[in-house]
């Protein structure tokens, strides 16, 4: 597996994220120990020193362990804040790709789809199919959240800003998608979008219906300019929100099969009940 002669990152972070992302979708799981060295240079095409600086980055990050005499291990840790980004990209490998999406813009879904999806156009990942749907609030209807800071009241600019931010990100998403079939990349693409009027207190993922990655919004007071003049509001940050991982397992009863089982469940009873599409 040699690195891409195209990525401008140094060969050590090269190394680096590649170890993140099978220590984060559990290719390594928890307590097993990774492959040597000289195993590692040989694997990736480089010096061990490359891989000594990758290590020492993992380690710093708190993923690694290294043992003396031992080797280097992935650090035993119970639920824990993941980085979702990796997990997305692996999501791409395979032939049929799904991500369901609840929360407030889709601002940070975007974000993480560009990577995976500049890689579909150049030939590096080759899914069939993408679905995609997005359950997101209703900001044309006054809402808790956000609102002005001074007394907590709705506010139309203030709603009318994140009704912005909101449209820009799911189409945005969509038009990518949709341009992927339009040149033939993938087979088929679908991108929804359904609105409802409640403020959501969290977000999630659940991606290729196998894992969600949960996490609740912060509520935070900051200032921003519209149309040049600065309102006070409290909004959610979805930068912010740590998330964590559950994923489906072998044992249906388990506590993490059940929570992906419940977190379908939940996204399709509102898609379905008291939620409307909007046109893309």
């Amino acid at each position: 597996m040699s690195l891409d002669p195209d990525d401008p990152r140094p060969p050590y972070q090269q190394v680096a994220n590649a170890l993140r992302a099978a220590i984060l979708t559990k290719k390594f799981e928890p307590g097993e120990k990774l492959p040597s060295g000289h195993d590692l240079a040989k694997t990736y095409g480089v010096a061990r020193m490359t891989v000594q600086q990758a290590i020492r980055l993992l380690r710093d990050e708190g993923l690694v362990v290294s043992r003396q005499g031992s080797g280097v291990f992935v650090r035993e840790r119970t639920e824990r804040p993941v980085e979702l980004r990796p997990h997305v990209e692996r999501a791409f490998e395979e032939p049929n790709v799904s991500i369901d999406f609840a929360g407030f813009s889709g601002e940070t879904l975007n974000g993480m789809l560009q990577e995976p999806l500049d890689k579909i156009r150049l030939g590096r990942l080759t899914p069939e199919s993408i679905a995609i749907r997005i359950l997101v609030p209703d900001m044309e209807h006054p809402m808790s959240l956000p609102c002005r800071a001074e007394d907590l009241s709705d506010d139309p600019v203030i709603r009318t800003r994140a009704l912005r931010i909101q449209q820009r990100s799911v189409q945005a998403i969509a038009d990518a998608v949709h341009e992927l079939a339009d040149l033939g990349l993938v087979k088929t693409a679908a991108v929804q979008v359904r609105v409802h009027q409640t403020a959501p207190a969290f977000k999630f993922y659940v991606i290729n219906r196998q894992r969600v990655f949960f996490g609740f919004y912060p509520v935070v007071k900051h200032t921003v300019r519209i149309k040049g003049e600065p309102h006070e509001l409290y909004d959610v940050m979805g930068k912010d929100a740590l998330l964590f991982h559950y994923e489906i397992t072998e044992d249906p009863t388990s506590m993490a099969s059940q929570y992906v089982t419940e977190t379908r469940r939940w996204f399709d009873s509102m898609w379905t009940t008291i939620s409307r599409e909007i046109d893309l």
